[in-house]
């Protein structure tokens, strides 16, 4: 009888104060504070609970979820920290599409509950592709030894190993990209003993090599074309540089640039006077939705004498002709080395009717560069605005759309200015601006301060990767070496080999 007596004692304390929801006594106007900010934001109706934290001492809490016309989800706790119902939260986002949604928080303070002001947010129409895949590793440049390329499903808390470096000597792996936001056609690059391009289009997976003997450098950041039989890499020399004193700290630079086109059915690649060669730097492709138009960043070549923060790169664009091999019509949208700026990762809605880009005061490894921020220029009226509803005052550098074009996930370190973390942010495509950025849900509210990984390269693809067997298996299979294209116009080759002015080149 004492043992069902001590049982019952101690659960009544486990429950504490808050053992059912109660209606308030008191209302107070004021807004409550919530970590992370989930408030004024849009969510899309397939998004994982985003729980939150009350920054509030209180004897107890309360939360109602609510909509009008739609039935609301009520939370009681002890604690600060808010966990929604997955079920009651997937329920509540199918009946509330389309409609404003109020967080109604209230506190047990001295014995009475005491309702604050509502706190508002909206739910979208559209979905957003249901997968972010990115790379995590150290915010640092002394341990990349660890890192992986992750899954998140967004609408749960599920994430799943892609690929781990544990698994094959602790290499780098880098650059993961898609075809349309599609993981049928999909790569990746490994630095190291077992280097090579991880290429996995209509369910073959393959090891390549996608620079030919005499190509001065290898591919780096890639660009799938939409038929996904293409890949446009830049082909780098970079560099890593610190800085003695200063916000900055680490500075990584091109030394050398040009691009090159993959083709995946023939392991063939080929090049273009256009866009190869010393006296400018070429990086950051990226096609239009039909693949006739490449856009991509482009400064001068770098010398010696050649001061890191003089380097300044403009958005152009070049035409793309698949049958012959050739490009034409070289042209710059966008000279913002004029404005003393300088633009990296190039991004064309799927509509093709905008392009986002990151503004910095010079370079292109924007991760490092506190003033970065994105840009939108429309691609019909020419107009270039700044995202002021998306940027922070730190950096927002890599993002990416979703497969609509209403999403889109940038990687920003404005929560502490070190760790960079996927902020989701809605697009209206009718009047080019976006809604407030949330941070991607986790199921402790406190994840991130106590997650010592940075988030890098977000993607979103709209269906799982199911291959992270055939992908290890792969790695470490011998590299299949790319040719030079036996319908190219243009090739390092030819000049290398001194035989004088190529006469099929394309003329600048």
């Amino acid at each position: 009888m004492k043992k069902n007596i001590f049982l019952l004692l101690l659960l009544s304390c486990l429950l504490g104060a808050c053992r059912r929801y109660s209606s308030p006594t008191q209302h107070i106007n004021k807004i409550p504070s919530i970590y992370p900010d989930y408030t004024e934001t849009t969510f899309p109706p397939n998004i994982a609970p985003p729980n939150f934290a009350i920054q509030a001492q209180a004897e107890g809490y309360q939360v109602e979820i609510g909509a009008k016309g739609v039935e609301s989800i009520y939370i009681c706790s002890d604690e600060s920290t808010i966990e929604i119902p997955p079920k009651e939260w997937t329920a509540f986002l199918s009946a509330a599409k389309g409609k404003r949604i109020f967080f109604r928080i209230s506190l047990l303070q001295a014995g009475e509950w005491v309702q604050y002001t509502d706190l508002w947010n909206q739910i979208a129409t559209e979905n957003i592709d249901g997968y972010l895949v990115y790379r995590l590793l150290y915010p640092g440049y002394e341990l990349w030894n660890e890192m992986g390329i992750y899954e998140r499903n967004l609408s749960n808390y599920e994430e799943r190993i892609i690929v781990d470096n544990r698994d094959f000597g602790k290499q780098c792996v880098n650059c993961h990209s898609f075809s349309k936001q599609s993981p049928e056609n999909m790569m990746l690059h490994i630095r190291g003993k077992d280097g090579g391009t991880i290429i996995r289009r209509n369910g073959k997976i393959e090891k390549v090599n996608p620079r030919p003997e005499g190509y001065k450098n290898g591919a780096t950041y890639p660009a799938w074309h939409p038929k996904g039989k293409w890949i446009a890499f830049s082909s780098n020399e970079i560099q890593q540089f610190f800085h003695a004193a200063g916000e900055k700290t680490i500075e990584v630079s091109d030394l050398a640039a040009d691009l090159l086109f993959y083709e995946t059915t023939t392991h063939q690649t080929f090049t273009d006077s256009l866009v190869y060669g010393t006296d400018y730097m070429e990086t950051f492709p990226i096609w239009d939705p039909d693949g006739t138009t490449l856009y991509f960043c482009r400064a001068k070549g770098y010398t010696e004498k050649t001061p890191l923060d003089s380097i300044r790169y403009d958005l152009y664009r070049v035409n793309f002709d698949a049958e012959n091999l050739r490009l034409s019509n070289l042209t710059c949208v966008y000279e913002a080395s004029a404005q003393g700026k300088s633009i990296s990762f190039p991004q064309v809605s799927p509509n093709g009717k905008y392009l986002m880009f990151t503004l910095s005061d010079y370079g292109n490894f924007s991760i490092w560069h506190p003033e970065s921020d994105l840009y939108t220029l429309n691609l019909e009226s020419g107009e270039i605005r700044a995202l002021e509803e998306v940027n922070s005052d730190h950096v927002d550098s890599y993002h990416t759309w979703d497969s609509s074009g209403h999403w889109f996930v940038v990687s920003s370190k404005r929560m502490d200015g070190l760790w960079a973390r996927p902020f989701i942010a809605y697009f209206d495509e009718r009047t080019g601006k976006a809604q407030k950025p949330f941070l991607l849900p986790q199921k402790d509210p406190y994840f991130y301060d106590h997650f010592n990984y940075t988030f890098n390269r977000p993607e979103l693809i709209h269906s799982p990767i199911r291959v992270e067997k055939e992908i290890l298996q792969a790695i470490r299979q011998p590299v299949i070496q790319a040719t030079q294209h036996k319908k190219a116009k243009f090739s390092p080759l030819y000049e290398k080999e001194g035989k004088g002015d190529n006469p099929y080149a394309v003329k600048k």
